[in-house]
């Protein structure tokens, strides 16, 4: 595709406001300084000052960069053609923007930014997963009310791994199992005999003679690793969170509840994902799962990229592409095609296009709410106490998360993870328990409530409590 032409729709640079100035909104703003059809002269944090502070630790000038506490400050900088800082999209969503791109990782904060964007008119591209988990549908569905376009990121696996299934779709190819590798490799030493992960190496005696096993089935394999590397992280929320992302925008649906994960090196993916009659990991097609990039040192990883695995229809053909160095399971049967990267922010201008030019989401035109992410308690958890998120991970601590199919509000039902995340225990929860509507007490202004609610009465109307 020439993305030079598919993006001349656009008769101006379009104008942008990134609400959270982090890891993503930093190099959103960085990128946004080069793309030659946006601008990213607005962003908004926590304060007024800490976003002043993302444009300047990029180079603006500080007289450039008006820091603004009201709406009338901020249309006066935009007028002078300064970089506008707020502290409150509230204060700059009056602004001649056209799409508003929430990053701030916090649900609650999210799900307002994301309600005020498109009650505003603007576009809204969704960076925090943890909002689109809970209410993304149903942003979705206001924004089209309206007009506009609610969308996941390019740059982010949700949106990249959309783009690589719906392409492999009108390619024709048959999809066994789609997914992405996890945030962190899994770095094999031999000399050392450790695993590098996350900047931790961890003691992994004997583990070379897991590394390339003759003869043994996937499942022994993925077991045999699984239990030599049971001190490294192997279940990440935030893995969960973005394939449920993909379910709800494609319909394909994760294998079991906390996903196979296997630890893998790059040429077996297909073979792990297959499906169990042939030596596969895998009891349906159309799979959603992640795998645990297992390399050495002097290896490429995979750099949290994505992949499909399809199905190799011939074989004469599929015997030319594994000689040019495509990844074909050692039955011949599979290949997994792939993207080793997400570039965060470097590359979110293309969502942004897409929706400001084009009309477009980089996911599905009308996602529907298929799946969950659900907490559950890893240990008792006391009436009382708070659920409290935190860490780069924006994890709970004493809870683990699965996905399970979409349910609505009501007593009984599983509470979604980041609705239940920073709120208090109304009563005591057992180890081994997913954590229930009943659990918890919920702020009647909750926004992210109110919204999900919203999305019940849309997606779920037949029965409301």
């Amino acid at each position: 595709m020439n993305h030079l032409d598919y993006y001349a729709g656009a008769a101006r640079p379009v104008q942008t406001c990134v609400v959270g100035s982090g890891g993503f909104g930093r190099s959103f703003i960085a990128q946004g300084l080069r793309v030659p059809l946006m601008r990213a002269r607005v962003a908004v944090d926590i304060d007024a000052a800490t976003a002043a502070a993302a444009f300047t630790a990029l180079g603006i000038a500080a007289d450039e960069v008006a820091t603004c506490r009201s709406a009338e400050e901020a249309q006066r900088a935009w007028e002078a053609g300064r970089f506008v800082a707020a502290g409150d999209l509230a204060t700059v969503v009056g602004l001649p923007i056209d799409v508003v791109v929430e990053a701030t990782g916090n649900p609650e904060a999210g799900a307002r930014h994301g309600r005020l964007a498109i009650e505003a008119g603007h576009h809204l591209v969704i960076v925090s997963k943890e909002v689109d988990s809970v209410v993304g549908p149903y942003l979705a569905y206001m924004a089209r009310k309206r007009g506009k376009v609610a969308t996941p990121v390019d740059g982010d696996q949700p949106s990249l791994l959309i783009g690589l299934i719906t392409w492999a779709q009108t390619l024709g190819f048959d999809i066994i199992a789609a997914g992405k590798s996890s945030e962190y490799d899994f770095v094999f030493d031999q000399k050392m005999e450790t695993i590098l992960c996350e900047g931790r190496p961890y003691p992994v005696p004997g583990f070379a003679n897991l590394w390339a096993p003759e003869g043994e089935r996937t499942a022994a394999v993925a077991k045999a690793r699984s239990e030599m590397c049971a001190a490294l992280p192997q279940r990440a929320v935030p893995d969960l969170c973005e394939l449920l992302v993909v379910a709800n925008a494609t319909g394909f649906l994760p294998d079991r509840p906390d996903l196979h994960a296997p630890i893998a090196r790059i040429p077996e993916v297909p073979d792990f994902f297959g499906p169990i009659a042939e030596g596969g990991l895998l009891k349906r097609e159309r799979a959603l799962d992640v795998f645990h990039c297992l390399r050495r040192p002097d290896e490429a990883s995979f750099a949290g990229g994505v992949f499909v695995v399809v199905r190799c229809e011939d074989a004469v053909t599929w015997d030319l592409l594994a000689a040019k160095g495509h990844v074909v399971s050692r039955d011949g049967g599979r290949a997994m095609l792939y993207l080793p990267r997400h570039l965060l922010g470097l590359e979110a201008a293309t969502s942004v296009l897409d929706a400001a030019a084009n009309g477009r989401s980089s996911g599905a035109r009308e996602p529907l709410p298929r799946l969950d992410l659900v907490a559950r308690a890893t240990r008792r958890l006391s009436r009382g106490a708070t659920l409290m998120m935190g860490g780069h991970h924006h994890t709970i601590e004493g809870v683990t998360a699965e996905l399970h199919p979409a349910a609505r509000v009501a007593a009984g039902n599983p509470v979604p993870f980041y609705l239940a995340a920073n709120r208090p225990l109304v009563r005591d929860v057992e180890a081994g328990a997913v954590i229930r509507f009943d659990d918890i007490s919920i702020d009647p202004a909750s926004e992210l409530f109110a919204l999900r609610r919203a999305q019940d009465e849309q997606f779920f109307p037949e029965v409301q409590h």
